[in-house]
Formats: C-alpha cells, sequence, structure tokens
C-alpha cells in the first residue's frame, strides 16, 4: 500500500513518520523548504511514546508528482485546503482512497466535488503537537490517535487493508463503523472550546472564576450540541458528560489551538470551525447566540489582521 502524506508538519510528520518507521510505504509530499530540512536533519519526533529520528525519508514535491498512490492522509489547515488539492490532485486515481483530518465538515463538500464521493473516506485525529524552533515534530501530551472509515457506516475490504497498515503505527489507529457520528462529536468539543476561549481571552479555568463563567461554558456547548443533533448527529450521553467535566474542570489549563493561534498573530479557522456551524445552526433556526458573537469576534481579529 502505497501512502502519500500530504505535509510534514506537526500532524502529517507524526503520524507519517510513524508510519514509516513501522516500515510501511511512505512519501511526503512537501515544498521545497521543508524537502531541504528532511533531507539534511532528516524526519526528527519528540515525544512521550518514544523518540525517533528517520534519516531523509522519501518526499516529493508538486511540480514532480506523477503517480498515484492508494491512501492519501489529508491534514492541512482549512485556509491551506484549496492549495493542498492542487498539489496533491496527480496522486489521486481511481482506487484511491482520500482521509482528510481537518476539523469541521465544510472540507468534505470540497473534496467530494473534486475528487467524487467514493473516494473521500471520514477521518479525524487527537494529538497535541507542533514544531519547535529546529523544525522537529514535538508531541506535548501522550494522547494520539487516528481515526477513520466509511462515511456511510459499516467497513470494507479497503477499511479493513487500511486498518491493518496503520495499526503497525503503534499510535492508537481505529476503523470506526460510525465515522460521522465520530467527526461531529468532535467538531462540537472543539466549537465549544474554541469559541469560548478565543472569545473569552482566556484558558478554562479562568473562565469558571468569573461571573456566570460556568454557564457561560455550558450553554456554548449546548448552543454547538443542538446543532449536531439538529443535523442528525447528537453528542450520546456519555460524550456529553465527558466533554462538560472538562471544561468545568476548576484550574484547567485548557484552551483550543485556534486560541493559541490567535494569540499568536496567525491565521485561524473561523469560517470552518465556527462559521460553518452557524450557518448549519441558522439553516436548522438553532438559535445560537453566543457561538455568533465568537464568530463575529473571530472575522474581526481577521479583518484586522489583513490591514
Amino acid at each position: 500500500m502505497r501512502i502519500l502524506v500530504v505535509g510534514a508538519g506537526a500532524i502529517g510528520g507524526y503520524f507519517g513518520g510513524r508510519l514509516l518507521q513501522s516500515g510501511a510505504d511512505v512519501t511526503f509530499l512537501v515544498r521545497p523548504r521543508r524537502a531541504a530540512e528532511l533531507a539534511s536533519a532528516g524526519l526528527v519526533i519528540r515525544s512521550p511514546a518514544g523518540d525517533a529520528t528517520l534519516p531523509n525519508p522519501p518526499t516529493v514535491q508538486a511540480d514532480s508528482l506523477k503517480q498515484t498512490f492508494d491512501v492519501v492522509l489529508l491534514s492541512c489547515k482549512a485556509y491551506d485546503l484549496d492549495d493542498a488539492i492542487a498539489s496533491f490532485a496527480p496522486a489521486v486515481g481511481p482506487h484511491t482512497s482520500i482521509i482528510p483530518l481537518l476539523n469541521g465538515m465544510k472540507h468534505l463538500d470540497v473534496l467530494d466535488a473534486k475528487f467524487g464521493r467514493e473516494r473521500v473516506l471520514g477521518g479525524l485525529c487527537a494529538i497535541a503537537a507542533t514544531l519547535n524552533e529546529r523544525r522537529e515534530v514535538v508531541q506535548l501530551q501522550p494522547m494520539q490517535s487516528l481515526t477513520f472509515g466509511e462515511r456511510d457506516g459499516g467497513s470494507s475490504d479497503r477499511i479493513r487493508a487500511i486498518s491493518e497498515v496503520f495499526a503497525r503505527g503503534n499510535f492508537n489507529a481505529s476503523a470506526s463503523d460510525h465515522i460521522m457520528q465520530d467527526m461531529w462529536e468532535k467538531w462540537v468539543f472543539l466549537a465549544s472550546l474554541a469559541a469560548s476561549t478565543t472569545l473569552m481571552r482566556a484558558p478554562v479555568g479562568v473562565i469558571l472564576t468569573a461571573p456566570g463563567g460556568k454557564d457561560f461554558l455550558l450553554g456554548m456547548l449546548d448552543e454547538c450540541s443542538a446543532t449536531a443533533a439538529a443535523a442528525g448527529y447528537a453528542p450520546a450521553g456519555a460524550f456529553f458528560q465527558r466533554v462538560s467535566g472538562m471544561i468545568t474542570a476548576e484550574g484547567s489549563p485548557m484552551t483550543a489551538s485556534m486560541f493559541r493561534d490567535l494569540h499568536a498573530g496567525l491565521p485561524v479557522e473561523a469560517d470552518h470551525v465556527i462559521g460553518d456551524l452557524v450557518a448549519r445552526a441558522d439553516a436548522a433556526k438553532v438559535p445560537v447566540p453566543r457561538l455568533r458573537i465568537s464568530y463575529t469576534q473571530l472575522k474581526v481579529y481577521e479583518a484586522l489582521r489583513g490591514q
């Protein structure tokens, strides 16, 4: 099985690196600068699960991508999706399976329109990782998982084949019979956390110390959950209880990556993670006043950043 990993940043570098370390046939689609870094220093992973240095990992650049692959693992930011599609499109053949690890749902429509729904699986990952100043992949916490599956549910020959290869990567890969439910639940959690912490410019524990802070956090979670329910993917009770506990844990330093990006003056996935959820809520006539305010302030941030 030939696997193309689009990018070798924190997410692609980690999961692709672990697959390469396990002996899988992996190639990284990278820009010239990253290709030079990997050729010089190798792909370096610093992780609680064990460090790794993979010298001179196989890379390809968009202008020389000619062959098709069995699997394309896509982990770009939403605002880079169009550029990423243009770069990996030559790698998609009649039997290629694309596993996107982006947040939300909007990217599925874009990928379906370009490549056909039958080629696009559902997917999500859970990991806290970054690139350090030496351009090494650093896993910040022990948590790591990658989940994928057929969007119509159930299993298939291709899911079983991918699962066999991914299992050797030792990053808690799993095939899901209900991947769309899984993706919606992750979106609900992420949107609730991102909308709350970016709007209040503070981590969960600090928000909880303010009058009405707990009600605000739970109210945001309720709005996101109601939107998911209107789409036919009501978060399960166990999920809701777990997430409710996480966002009401006193002293918690938890924030969303969008919060960290905002404070660093970087682009944010406002439209993909928050705006699309507001649009779906409006279409279903679900009131989301807190979520709407958060989306507005993110768009103001984007406007000011663009000046």
